[in-house]
Order: C-alpha cells, then structure tokens, then sequence
C-alpha cells in the first residue's frame, strides 16, 4: 500500500508512511476533481426569478417561522387514518400545486351544478365537486344525472396576498355592468354568500343579498366563487380531501350515494392553527417576477398587448392599501388581472355556474408566472380554466364573447408582431 502511494503521490522523507493531514489533503483534492467532473452532468440551478415558490419578502422571525409552518402544513399528505376522505380528490394540497405552480390534466377537479344562478341544486347530491377517489370500504361520487359540469385547472398560488389585500372598491372601480363606455367589455363582480366563519375586515364592501344575508365580492377561483384565502382554503380542505376543520363540521350528504356513515376520525380533522398557517403561507408567498423587461421585443409586445386592449380585463398594475402585515401594504404589483367576471363567449361557456356568475362568464386569470407555467404542467401548457389550450396562442385564439375583438386584432398581426406579444406574454 506505501508503495501504491509513493507511486502516484509525491515522495517525502518516510516515502512508505505519509502523516494523516498528507493523505486528507490529496484527498480533498480528489474529491474536489470529482464533484468538478459531475458539475459538468448537472443542470444548473434554476434562477430566482425561474422558481415560484418562497416568501415574499423579508419576513421577521416569528413570520418566517409561520411560513415555514404553512409550507409544511401545505405538503401534508392525508391517510384514512387522520380523516382522509370518505370521498375524496387529492391526499394534499402540494400535489394540485407542484412548486406552488399550476395543475396538470391528472389534477384537474370537476365542478357539478346547473346553468342557471339560482344556487347550486346538487348540493344533497355531493355537489359541487366531483369527489372521484375513495378510501376502502367507500365508493366514489357520480355526476349526478341532470347536471351540468365544468372541469377545472388548478391555479398557481403565487401572490394571493396582494390580490387579498386589494379592496372590493378598487376592484368594483373597473366594473362595466352596462357597458357604458361602448367598449364591448363589461366586467362584473361575482356576489358571494358569505359562509359562517367568514369575517369581514375593512377592505371589504357588503350588498344585501336575499333576506338579511350579506353578500361579498368573490376573487379567488375561475369563476371567483371564494372571497378570501380562508375561504378558499377551508373548501379546498373539503371538497379537495375530505378533511373537515373548525371552520367547516362534516357535511353527511358529501358522501358517495348509499354509502353508510363517514371516515371514523372525529371532526375536526384539521387544526384551526394548520389552517390558519396554510392560509398565511398563500398570503405570503413569493409574486412572479417579470424576465427579460428590458428585452426589445419584449417591450414591442407590451405596447401591442395594449393596443389590442388586452389590458381592458388583464389589468397590468395594482397598488394595495394598509394590511396587517407590512409586506402587503402600499406595494405597487404588475398581476394583469382585473378580477372580475367576463363573458368569454360559447366556445368557453361549460354549461356551469357558481355565485352569480353566468356560465360564459369567467374570472380574468392573473397572467403573472404564465411563462413559468410548464414547470409545474409536465414541461407543456395547459391554459384557460379547463387546460384545453396548449399553447399561449391557441388560447388567445379560443378567446370569445368581450374579447372578440382583441382576438380579431391579434389575428391581424403579421408574424413577427404575433411572435413580439407571445414573447412578452412568455416573460411574465
């Protein structure tokens, strides 16, 4: 063995016997060759500005430690041993949400209801959503005969928190009910009943909707249908997994049809602190980040995404008021969102509605992350509510109803303008 070592390595004064700081130090030469040689295999590291998930700002210690509680909290995997089901769709939330990222084709939810806005009439039939997987002993749901249905894509989660921290008035601000500026767009604002556990803060701005019960602007959801994070959480806790909170007992008629009793674990099957830090964690969470701005033909297509007044509902820049949390306050951000309901025409129209949104009728999605979409969808696109485009301009193309126009004019563009907005709409 010295001689191997002498053989290779230079010789010193005990050539058969080197010290030990000798061999660790050619050893650490070595091993810094081989990590060297398999960097070479190695993709690099995303980029900051490539990744969606992550705070969104500096947060201060007991924020961060909150933070990090709702991550953990959103990657729990459920079992039939901690309240799993019966019904269920997913085991967690962070497998609808890769990276914080838009869903898949094989997490897309299926919504069951009628087409008109009278209130969803399913509702002892396990609406409104498909629960389509179940634990043993338990079958899952059907759609229930005489009812419409719409699939849905999981969004990305990325900067909730400003679009929360937004007021019903700013958002009321850009409704068009009656389309008085002749512009072919109206957007609209989606009533929503408020649920028991909802509690309105400052920002928000009731209407009386039947009887007594007041009513509140939904922004969460394709169709808006949630008015805040917790909202959205504690029926994605439900509907999605079948798990029940503080918030929201066991609903015995959101079992399959002629199965017999629930899932054996005792209500509530989530904490009210878990559920509070899941919701922390969405408000705040990282927003995407523009690459490329300064790109020439970037910059051509953001004047082209105007002047063919996309930016009529894709409303570019935001500024939130005063919030709890310093992070969220007076914080001017691009999501290209108005977050109001539109008529996108029959071609997007599903037959199904939710709140008072007609069944053309859908939320403008937010177009900040859209170029980082293919991270979390397989590396291909799956746009509009249900992912039935799969491009950036077959979507624009399936566009309808109070974007016709801009449709029209896209199509108008010669080659090297169409490729200007899609390059831009690629850097968001």
């Amino acid at each position: 063995m010295g001689h191997a070592v002498s053989y290779f390595l230079p010789k010193t004064k005990t050539t058969l016997f080197m010290s030990k700081r000798t061999i660790l130090y050619w050893l650490s030469l070595l091993l810094i060759g081989i990590i060297s040689a398999c960097d070479a295999f190695l993709p690099d590291a995303p980029a900051e500005h490539d990744v969606l998930d992550g705070p969104i700002g500096e947060l201060l210690p007991e924020q961060n430690a909150r933070f990090l509680a709702g991550d953990v909290a959103f990657s729990r995997t459920f079992t039939a041993a901690t309240g799993l089901g019966p019904i269920f769709v997913a085991t967690s939330c962070i497998s609808c949400h890769a990276g914080d990222g838009k869903g898949h084709p094989f997490t897309t939810l299926t919504r069951f209801g009628q087409s008109d806005e009278l209130g969803n009439q399913f509702m002892n039939q396990g609406g409104p959503q498909l629960q389509n997987r179940a634990i043993h002993g338990h079958s899952p749901e059907q759609i229930p005969q005489g009812a419409t249905f719409s699939k849905f894509m999981p969004p990305a989660n990325t900067g909730l928190g400003l679009l929360a921290a937004l007021t019903d008035e700013q958002i009321l601000a850009n409704a068009d009910l009656d389309d008085r500026d002749k512009d072919g767009i109206s957007g609209v604002a989606n009533w929503i009943d408020a649920p028991v556990f909802f509690k309105a803060q400052a920002l928000h701005k009731p209407q009386k909707g039947l009887g007594a019960q007041l009513r509140y602007v939904g922004r969460f959801g394709k169709k808006a249908a949630a008015i805040d994070l917790l909202h959205q959480t504690v029926n994605a806790y439900k509907q999605d997994m079948g798990i029940t909170s503080f918030f929201d007992q066991e609903d015995p008629i959101n079992y399959a049809l002629g199965d017999q009793g629930g899932d054996n674990v005792a209500d509530p099957e989530v904490s009210a602190a878990e559920v509070a830090n899941v919701v922390f964690y969405l408000r705040t969470l990282k927003i995407p980040v523009q690459r490329t701005p300064h790109d020439e033909e970037v910059v051509a297509g953001q004047q082209l995404f105007t002047t063919l007044q996309c930016a009529k509902c894709h409303t570019p820049e935001w500024k939130t008021q005063q919030s709890d949390l310093s992070v969220l306050a007076n914080k001017t951000f691009r999501p290209y969102t108005d977050l109001l309901l539109h008529d996108m025409g029959p071609g997007l129209d599903d037959g199904y509605t939710e709140g008072t949104a007609k069944t053309s009728e859908w939320r403008t999605p937010p177009l900040w992350g859209l170029g980082l979409s293919k991270a979390s969808q397989g590396g291909h696109y799956f746009l509009l509510h249900d992912g039935r485009a799969r491009s950036i301009e077959e979507a624009i193309r399936l566009h309808g109803g109070e974007a016709s126009r801009s449709r029209e004019l896209y199509q108008q563009l010669d080659a090297g303008q169409q490729a200007k907005l899609l390059k831009f709409l690629e850097s968001l």
